[in-house]
């Protein structure tokens, strides 16, 4: 069952499922990758050429992301496109922004320097 849905909503387990995807390093690295490029995507060789990571393991970050449903694939010729899903990227912002700043604009307050470093 995707709990993130094509209308765009997220639940509990879906923002969760979401938010561990990309808690990993390497699978940020490779959203932002497909964020950055926008409607267009990115094939996995360029990816993995770009970000530095072997496609095997790159195979592994992108499936896990698509499981979250942060990203889809459509195949392009012998190729597949991986794109960022800005509908539910924008769906996880709006369900952290109605549940835990409770419906509010969040504020962020100003870390002072440290005056030790």
């Amino acid at each position: 069952m995707e709990t993130i849905t094509e209308t765009s909503t997220v639940d509990v387990a879906g923002a969760v499922k979401a938010l561990a995807a990309l808690a990993q390093p390497q699978r940020l690295r490779a959203f932002r990758a497909l964020v950055v490029a926008g409607a267009e995507g990115l094939t996995p060789g360029v990816m993995a050429q770009t970000l530095g990571v072997a496609p095997s393991a790159l195979s592994f970050h992108l499936k896990e992301l698509a499981h979250a449903g942060l990203i889809d694939s459509e195949p392009r010729g012998r190729f597949l496109v991986y794109r960022a899903r800005f509908s539910r990227m924008n769906a996880l912002l709006g369900y952290l922004t109605e549940h835990c700043c409770e419906g509010q604009a969040c504020e962020v307050s100003a870390i002072p320097a440290c005056t030790d470093c």
